[in-house]
């Protein structure tokens, strides 16, 4: 494969289709024409501030046009992208900031008002008023950085993965996306989120659409919208999503030609709900992880399909490599379980500034030699009789929440800051299938009692880290050599509340809608969704069950304002009688 630069790549689509629409937003088009003329605009502009090869651009911005023109800007400048997700903390997006030296921001409209991180050299408005007259530099070295992406790190802070523009061309110009399959594909993750890749440069540097999703939330009746009025063609959900889609809403996928789910373990069960509400669709599994510019392995499924088991991840894309190796390093025999190591040309340079994490998980490639790296996933698989890849779990405490990936440590290295804090352990809970979260076990020092950790959480961490649970203990079990007995630690307890029967029917519904998703035994009216950890995802499947049962369409930033069971109630009888305000937007994800 001939590997150049990803703006050298695009402005040859761009040559070939200038007039074909590049882009789609809330009814808005852009062409290739347009995106390439407001790219080269903006890249100048930045060139004229310091912008090029090797020197990052930090973005804060929403899901819009700017921000695909803001992306190709920073690449035509040589530079490298950073972006932040604007539904993080403001205190977590200033860590991120604070390990670059003088970096550029770029804003929106919208978040030019929020709380940008400081210590910028400039903050730059995506749409500037006026052309620069800077140069731009020439196609490029593959080899230069085309984004840096932060994954959740043991150590406390966050880790950067650096991705060239080879790594994303090895992804983005795979033969598997040489079909009308991918005409028009939605974009619907956060730009923070390694899925972006996947959205940004296969139909863009095929001479496809994005179709961007409106606004920040997930509403499955909006995107049923979405996908119907678009005529999109492809959506990727990770597996969290897809199950939820597949058991609030399987029909809303009906007009794609094909649904795309990995970041974590796939619920057949879904993929069996989907084919049986759309035969015609093909399910595909993926594989893959940051480190490797995402995608690594494929699988399409496609009707009739019977649910049971593990659903396999595939084969390798054109240019990877998978290998499951033994503690020695060397290849199992196939149906044998062994540690996923990735090769080939989606392997990322490393880790930002830290070469001893990079060390440990960036390790040479001993079936190819020449220099060459492999990347150590430490998640554990099998190839099955048939030649696909099988995930069975991990090897080490690292988990995926709603496809993203999170370290335990980091939330226990967090909550041991707390000034009334003595020790944390962080473990896994899994609610249902492929629904994890994370309960935290706090020490309090003695005579004190930390009771805003979840408070002092949310502000710290993304919402997806936060526990939904927090419980004290006076100490930590141990075993027989002294370390912590994750085992042995309590379950948080459901409750044993006794229904109130005076409840309105509404209200009634809620509780018992509420106690379902959250996973309680039951719920009192006025017991708060947030206050009890509830998440995007769950938020989601609520809004979803209440518009199936009542006929009333609420939305997130509804629910923010309503989150007991009596206040949504109340809101929607207002809203069936006509005397609610609008709906608002809102970030949730």
């Amino acid at each position: 494969m001939d590997f150049t630069s990803i703006p050298a790549r695009f402005a040859d689509q761009a040559a070939r289709t200038p007039e074909a629409t590049a882009l789609r937003h809330n009814g808005d088009t852009i062409t290739y024409r347009e995106l390439d003329t407001r790219s080269d605009r903006l890249a100048r502009h930045l060139v004229g501030l310091g912008a090029g090869p090797e020197k990052p651009v930090v973005l804060l911005m929403r899901r819009s046009p700017d921000l695909v023109v803001a992306i190709l800007a920073v690449l035509k400048a040589g530079s490298y992208y950073v972006p932040l997700h604007s539904a993080h903390p403001a205190e977590r997006r200033q860590r991120i900031t604070d390990l670059f030296d003088d970096p550029l921001l770029l804003v929106d409209e919208e978040t030019r008002r929020e709380d940008v991180p400081h210590g910028v050299r400039d903050v730059v408005l995506a749409s500037p008023d006026r052309d620069g007259d800077a140069v731009l530099p020439g196609p490029g070295d593959p080899d230069q950085l085309a984004y840096v992406l932060f994954t959740s790190g043991s150590t406390g802070e966050p880790k950067g993965v650096a991705v060239t523009h080879h790594n994303v061309l090895s992804l983005a110009l795979d033969p598997l996306w040489d079909r009308d399959v991918y005409e028009r594909c939605l974009m619907v993750s956060p730009i923070a989120f390694s899925m972006s890749t996947f959205e940004l440069w296969v139909p863009l540097l095929h001479g496809g659409r994005i179709v961007q999703y409106p606004g920040e939330d997930i509403q499955l009746t909006d995107l049923a919208e979405v996908i119907e009025r678009e005529k999109v063609t492809v959506v990727h959900l990770t597996a969290g999503l897809f199950r939820v889609v597949a058991e609030e809403a399987p029909h809303a996928l009906a007009p794609l030609r094909e649904v795309m789910t990995g970041g974590d373990l796939i619920s057949s069960s879904a993929v069996a709900r989907v084919l049986d509400a759309c035969p015609d669709l093909v399910v595909r599994a993926m594989y893959g992880a940051t480190e490797t510019a995402l995608f690594v392995t494929s699988s399409p499924i496609t009707a009739p399909y019977r649910a049971g088991g593990s659903v396999p991840v595939g084969r390798p894309l054109e240019n990877r490599r998978v290998y499951l190796l033994d503690r020695e390093l060397r290849q199992v025999p196939g149906g044998t379980e062994g540690e996923i190591y990735i090769a080939g040309d989606g392997v990322a340079r490393g880790y930002l500034a830290r070469p001893d994490q990079t060390a440990e998980r960036f390790v040479p490639d001993p079936f190819t030699g020449a220099g060459r790296r492999m990347y150590r996933t430490g998640d554990l698989g099998r190839w099955t009789a048939d030649g696909q890849l099988e995930l069975l779990g991990r090897a080490d405490d690292q988990i995926k929440i709603r496809g993203f990936r999170v370290e335990p440590a980091e939330v226990e290295a967090l909550l041991a800051t707390h000034p009334r804090v003595r020790h944390a352990a962080v473990v896994p809970r899994e609610v249902e299938e492929g629904d994890k979260r994370l309960i935290a076990y706090v020490v309090p020092h003695a005579g004190t009692d930390p009771d805003d950790l979840h408070e002092f959480a949310s502000r710290h961490l993304p919402d997806y880290m936060v526990p939904a649970a927090i419980l004290s203990l006076d100490a930590l079990p141990t075993t027989a050599n002294g370390k912590i007995d994750r085992a042995a630690l309590p379950l948080p307890s459901t409750g044993d509340e006794v229904a109130d029967t005076s409840d309105t029917d509404t209200r009634e519904f809620l509780r018992t809608l509420f106690a379902e998703i959250l996973g309680h035994e039951s719920m009192e009216v006025d017991d708060n969704f947030f206050d009890l950890s509830g998440q995007s995802m769950q938020a989601i499947r609520i809004l979803a069950r209440i518009e199936q049962h009542t006929g009333v369409r609420v939305s997130i930033d509804v629910l923010y304002d309503n989150p007991t069971p009596a206040l949504l109630a109340h809101r929607i009888e207002r809203e069936r009688t006509g005397t609610a305000a609008g709906p608002a937007t809102v970030n949730a994800s």
